[in-house]
């Protein structure tokens, strides 16, 4: 089998070929390693690649399968992935896309990592974002921008754009990425990816680098639902390290996703949420959703449009409670435990106060260090309960509109992003207009509600646009019956898989 038809393979059909011994990890590993070395010119996906470790995992893999010790192994055993740098890992250098951690090897692995291992799939490598999260584009990134495989001179969405270009790119089958506001969903929507926040609390956090510690999850990417839905499996559950986890149950995702292929949605809800859709979209982004909304009901779900009137201040409340969490995370970067230090120019006071400001300016870029200013002005004396405190209270209509809206329908549907991918630099100069990308994925991130990103289709300029299902707490299986079928009603409609129209040179060499 070639190492091209092998990488386009979703990756079920890479765990398939690994368990029948058509194909082993190592190979699977190489064949990646191969694109990785390939495109990462034009793509820059990657912060740090790791071949060697990749290779001696995949191996240890092999030997135990061989061995007959891989009984009762996730069903993605022997396949690699690909992880956001903002998530630790052991031995390998984990700089969350800023100056400030660059060189910090962590001595630990985060849970999801441990699991990965566990579950024997090899970690290819760390993926740029946006610094410390921040952003909608990966263009804040510390080590340069990651470039969109659809069209390389636009971004790949924020924060997560580097795990998400990485999979649409054929670099890896799957990825971990983070999501406070949208940064797995977003960068899904303008690269053709599936992306999943699963509940909050329902993937453990121990090990991601904190942003804003009420709005943080980490989720798969993914090409196909099935895939996300295998993933999440592995990664999901209760952990005692991390004290927002929650006590439940897996949800049983994969047989969801594995019924929706069926195409069967009768007697299902879905509610058009009236607040994220209709002016300030895209035409070609609310005709992609209009239509796969047609196709939801000719496959026997029933339509219902329902109103959750808070939605309108979710984006200024998010503005509030992530920049205040922010700088509350991120007054541990200090310059005195480590990463980074700076010290004071000759002439300055060589004190611990001035070393720490001169670590901080240069370790911090301008989005990062906007965020902690907002935040500590909204947590400071006179003004947190007009600024923070009402933001939260916000955070409470939003919940309350949500729990009624899911009184009417099962899951909720919405555009992803209000546009296809934009050009570099088109909106670094006016952050308001930066943070208007997150507008239809913010909600779920308050409402702590799973959330999920599949691709639409295509819009007139050819980029990809994203469809949005969003379900109740603890019910993450409910959403990946309907994505399933929608996307494979798309796939027939359009003779095979959305990446079948991407151009891939780095592919040919």
């Amino acid at each position: 089998m070639s190492d091209t038809h092998i990488v386009t393979l979703s990756a079920a059909e890479m765990a398939a070929k690994v368990a029948s011994g058509e194909v082993s990890s190592r190979e699977l590993v190489e064949a990646h390693l191969k694109v990785i070395e390939s495109a990462e010119p034009a793509i820059k996906a990657f912060l740090k690649v790791v071949p060697d470790e990749a290779l001696k995992q995949a191996d240890a893999f092999d030997a135990k399968k061989a061995a007959g010790e891989t009984e009762g192994l996730p069903e993605l055993a022997g396949v690699p992935i690909a992880i956001k740098d903002l998530i630790v890992t052991k031995g390998i250098e984990t700089t969350a896309a800023s100056k400030i951690l660059q060189g910090w090897i962590p001595p630990y692995d985060a849970t999801v990592i441990t699991k990965l291992k566990a579950a024997g799939m090899p970690l290819l490598g760390k993926t740029n974002l946006d610094e410390f999260a921040q952003g909608s584009s990966t263009e804040h990134s510390a080590y340069g921008p990651t470039h969109n495989p659809w069209d390389t001179t636009r971004v790949p969405g924020g924060s997560g754009g580097g795990s998400a270009s990485a999979v649409a790119a054929f670099e890896a089958p799957l990825a971990l990425g983070t999501d406070t506001g949208g940064s797995i969903r977003q960068p899904g929507a303008l690269t053709g990816t599936v992306g999943v926040k699963p509940t909050y609390g329902a993937v453990s956090r121990f090990g991601a680098i904190a942003m804003a510690s009420s709005l943080d999850q980490i989720g798969p990417v993914s090409r196909t639902v099935l895939d996300a839905a295998l993933l999440q499996e592995v990664i999901g559950g209760h952990d005692v390290r991390d004290s927002t986890s929650i006590p439940m149950k897996v949800p049983a995702m994969v047989a969801a996703a594995r019924e929706g292929a069926k195409r069967d949605l009768s007697g299902m809800r879905i509610g058009l949420v009236k607040e994220l859709s209709g002016d300030g979209y895209q035409p070609g982004v609310q005709a992609r959703f209009d239509e796969s909304v047609a196709l939801l009901k000719d496959m026997g779900a029933q339509i219902v449009e329902v109103s959750c009137p808070h939605l309108e201040y979710a984006l200024g409340a998010y503005y509030i409670i992530m920049p205040s969490e922010v700088s509350s995370n991120l007054a541990r970067y200090d310059g005195m435990r480590y990463g980074l230090r700076v010290m004071p120019p000759d002439g300055v006071p060589q004190t611990a106060a001035n070393m720490m400001a001169a670590t901080r300016e240069a370790g911090f870029g301008d989005e990062v260090k906007r965020r902690i200013v907002l935040g500590t002005y909204a947590l400071s004396a006179g003004y947190y309960d007009a600024w923070y405190g009402s933001a939260q209270k916000v955070r409470t209509l939003i919940i309350e509109d949500f729990h009624k809206a899911f009184e009417q329908a099962d899951v909720l549907v919405s555009p992803t992003s209000p546009t296809t991918a934009f050009k570099f630099g088109a909106k670094m100069d006016d952050p308001l207009a930066m943070y208007m990308n997150d507008i239809d994925t913010i909600p779920a991130n308050m409402a702590g509600t799973p959330a999920m990103s599949i691709p639409a289709g295509l819009s007139d300029d050819g980029l990809p646009v994203g469809f949005q299902f969003i379900a109740p707490q603890k019910r993450d299986d409910v959403m990946y019956k309907p994505a399933a079928a929608l996307e494979a009603a798309l796939d027939e409609r359009r003779g095979g898989p959305i990446w079948g129209s991407l151009k891939t040179p780095w592919l040919a060499k």
